[in-house]
Formats: structure tokens, C-alpha cells, sequence
């Protein structure tokens, strides 16, 4: 099935095996209303760690089913979190999504090599995608919210977890475009040098599933008439299906941006650990919740 929008996505999701999701402290309102609407499609079946009697009251206060819930007790976040990796960790869990805990305790535990939720040398990686009125599909990029400022290494692999996630969209050759400021191979920016490198690999086969194009700027990957003024010729240009930023800042402010001032819906997930993790921004609201759960599902 060809995904073209979250309508699609839901769809796909209630179609899959219902998947087994945890939630990390699951204390907040926000997350509890998005993971509920999940439970009512029939595509999670949901655990909470967290504490026991709260965790209930909201339940109850939102009117909520709580026999559909099990619930694990933890007084303290970093104990709720160390309960719901273990459950993952011993196959118990499909999926798993942060709800009141620090993203960065989160991650921490995530990380711990006793639980081998990542592979030795593994990378983990921010994908988000997104249904923005103004473009004629979707759009998957990476990364707005793990890796900081990749190096080569890590966007080789960050490309091929974009490939993969397109792929389970259903698109059977995703186009994907490495973002930079223009698409010059300028020896004195990196972005142009990175790009210009994962597209001859590309072009080589040693990066398989996907077309691969760069350094390419953002007009030119989004918009054929400015890829036809400037003389770019790609199959990729102005059709992108998936966006490789150079680092954290514009993938982030990308994100934000079509969220917030484009009204674009949006969902994301982290690649590259054992099982997708959905790790929402505070900011991100129930039906970017919702979504990033079916994605998540559709992906493990």
C-alpha cells in the first residue's frame, strides 16, 4: 500500500497485528489522550509504567477504559524508564514512546549496552514524516531531533534508515535529496562535501533501495520551477521523498516551521534501535502523537 497521507497511515496501522507499545512514565494528559485513540483504532495494546494510583486517576478523569491498560508501578521517572526498556529488552514490549521523562533519560537508558536495544557501532537516528498541504506528497527527513551535527559516517547510515522508512511507505524507489546550502560542491563546506559523497555512493550501489542526489538546496529538492530556473536537472528535484539535512538546526527549525506556520501534519520516530521509539517534543500535540504511534506501529 501506498501511503499519501496520515489518513493512509492510520489506515495501514489498524491493518497490521496489533503491537504490544510501552510507555515511558505515561503521567500526562497529552500523551494518554493520543495513546487512547491508538488503543480505540485496535493497532496498540497499551502498557504504562509509572506511578500506579496517578496513572489511574488521569485514566479516570479522562474517562478512559482502564482494564484495556496494564500498569506497571515506578515512583521515580528513571525507574519507570529502566522497567519499560526491560520489557522490550525481554521481548515483552514491540514498541516503545516517552511520555513525563527528560528526553535525555530517556535516551540514556535507551543506550545502555546491557539491554542491546542498539546494534555495537549502531546509530541512532530522528525521522520524521510529514503531510504539508503545499507540497504533492509526503515528505520523510531527518534529522530534527537525535544526532546534533552527523559526520559522514552517521548520514551514510542515517540515508539508509530514510530509504528503509520510505520503503515501508510504500515507495518502492524513494528519491532522496542531501541537503546543503546550494548545489556547487564547494570544498570549503561540508554539507556540499557530504552530499556530493553519499550521491556517487549512491550512484556506485553502495548505497542500495533508494536514488540519491546532492548537495542539492531546498528550493531545488521541493520545487521543479526553481530546480528549471536554475538549470538543475535531477529526477530528484522538485520531487524529493525524503530530505537529508546537514545537521540538527535546520532539520529542526524544517520541522518546526511546517508545524507551527504551515499547519502541516506531522509524526516521527527513532530509527536504528531494536524497535522504533516515539519520542514526541512537549509541543507536539495529541494528533502528532497519534500519528507518530501508526508510524511507529507500521515501521517495528
Amino acid at each position: 500500500m501506498h501511503i499519501k497521507n496520515f489518513s493512509d497511515l492510520l489506515e495501514a496501522a489498524r491493518k497490521q497485528p496489533e503491537k504490544r507499545l510501552v510507555v515511558v512514565n505515561g503521567v500526562d494528559e497529552n500523551t494518554l489522550e493520543a495513546l487512547n485513540e491508538a488503543v480505540e483504532m485496535g493497532f496498540v495494546k497499551p502498557i504504562l509504567t509509572g506511578k500506579k494510583e496517578k496513572i489511574a486517576d488521569i485514566l479516570r478523569s479522562l474517562n478512559i477504559n482502564i482494564g484495556k491498560y496494564e500498569i506497571i508501578d515506578a515512583v521515580l521517572s528513571k525507574e519507570a524508564t529502566e522497567k519499560a526498556v526491560e520489557l522490550v529488552h525481554e521481548g515483552k514490549a514491540d514498541l516503545i514512546m516517552k511520555g513525563m521523562v527528560s528526553t535525555d533519560k530517556f535516551m540514556r537508558v535507551l543506550l545502555k549496552k546491557e539491554y542491546g536495544l542498539v546494534p555495537a557501532r549502531g546509530t541512532l537516528s530522528h525521522i520524521s514524516v510529514m503531510d504539508n498541504p503545499n507540497y504533492h506528497k509526503l515528505l520523510i527527513f531527518s534529522d530534527a531531533g537525535v544526532i546534533p551535527y552527523p559526520d559522514l559516517k552517521q548520514k551514510i547510515l542515517m540515508t539508509e534508515y530514510l530509504i528503509q522508512a520510505a520503503q515501508r511507505l510504500g515507495i518502492e524507489v524513494p528519491k532522496v535529496a542531501v541537503i546543503a546550502p546550494t548545489e556547487q560542491i564547494i570544498i570549503s563546506i561540508q554539507s556540499c562535501m557530504d552530499g556530493a559523497t553519499i550521491a556517487k555512493m549512491s550512484e556506485h550501489g553502495q548505497i542500495e533501495g533508494g536514488m540519491v542526489d546532492g548537495p542539492m538546496a531546498l528550493d531545488v529538492a521541493i520545487n521543479r520551477v526553481s530546480a528549471e530556473i536554475k538549470g538543475f536537472t535531477s529526477p530528484v528535484a522538485g520531487d524529493a521523498d525524503c530530505l537529508l539535512f546537514p545537521n540538527i538546526d535546520a532539520a529542526n527549525v524544517f520541522y518546526k516551521t511546517n508545524s507551527k506556520l504551515c499547519k502541516a501534519e506531522m509524526s516521527g520516530i527513532i530509527a536504528g534501535a531494536k524497535v522504533p521509539a516515539v519520542v514526541s517534543s512537549r509541543g507536539d500535540s495529541e494528533k502528532t502523537k497519534l500519528n507518530s504511534i501508526a508510524l511507529a506501529s507500521l515501521l517495528s
